[in-house]
């Protein structure tokens, strides 16, 4: 079995083909899933969708791009949902070039979120894109955080972290162009290795170019145990394993 950590089912494009999206990944053995919160304004349907399914479970959070709509409160209402099983995904992302006082901005927004997590008990899905030092620095300063930082970049300084933090791998890992995550991969404990898809996102090699769906976990899989010498029944045990231990709540 194979647990997709991150994957954005709430998206509209697939509205109309859920039901098809979900008898696919289970075809691949792919039997549970993790919608991540990104924006205030889904999170209402990404719990309806959990509570749709038994096998799907959501997050609740705000993404980097849209915290001009954080609302704590609003937020904090979700994490007595039974279906909700982390905090995020939240962070830092730097790739448009904020300016300081934006920077600033999802510093606060971020560190909110990690100190709610810290009070829930919850673990953290964390973004992190062109802002590894200031999110390695924040993280340090609060000990008690954790959880997973998602579609990990192959940072060596966020290795650091690997204590209190698992590393989210996805289609990325099977790019051409992934030396660097593909060299950095067995310098990761394998206890703290989860599998992902970010679908509708990153859509694995050979299928690059068309809708990623939670199925594609498999060429995850795939790639991890051809870079680590290990069957693909051992890498699914130990993620889903991994993953069990990390979000308490799945079933």
């Amino acid at each position: 079995m194979i647990i997709d950590t991150h994957t954005h089912l709430d998206d509209e494009r697939y509205d109309d083909i859920l039901d098809e999206v979900l008898l696919n990944a289970s075809n691949e053995e792919v039997k549970l899933h993790i919608i991540p919160g990104a924006d205030i304004k889904t999170l209402q349907k990404a719990s309806d969708i959990s509570h749709k399914y038994d096998n799907v479970y959501f997050a609740a959070g705000v993404h980097p791009y849209d915290i001009q709509d954080f609302d704590l409160d609003y937020l904090k209402s979700f994490l007595e949902d039974s279906k909700c099983v982390a905090i995020g995904e939240c962070g830092l992302d730097y790739y448009k070039n904020p300016s300081e006082e934006e920077k600033n901005l999802q510093k606060e927004v971020f560190k909110k979120q990690i100190e709610l997590s810290i009070e829930r008990k919850l673990p953290l899905i964390i973004h992190i894109r062109d802002a590894n030092a200031d999110s390695l620095e924040i993280l340090k300063a609060y000990k008690e955080a954790f959880g997973v930082l998602h579609c990990f970049n192959a940072s060596p300084i966020l290795l650091e972290l690997s204590d209190r933090f698992y590393y989210g791998i996805g289609g990325v890992l099977t790019f051409k162009n992934a030396k660097n995550l593909v060299e950095i991969l067995p310098k990761i404990k394998t206890d703290r290795l989860l599998i992902e898809t970010d679908s509708p996102y990153l859509t694995p090699h050979p299928h690059r170019g068309t809708l990623n769906e939670p199925k594609y976990c498999k060429l995850v899989a795939q790639k991890m145990a051809e870079i680590l010498n290990k069957s693909i029944e051992e890498i699914e045990e130990l993620t889903t394993n991994n993953a069990k231990k990390l979000f308490k709540g799945l079933i």
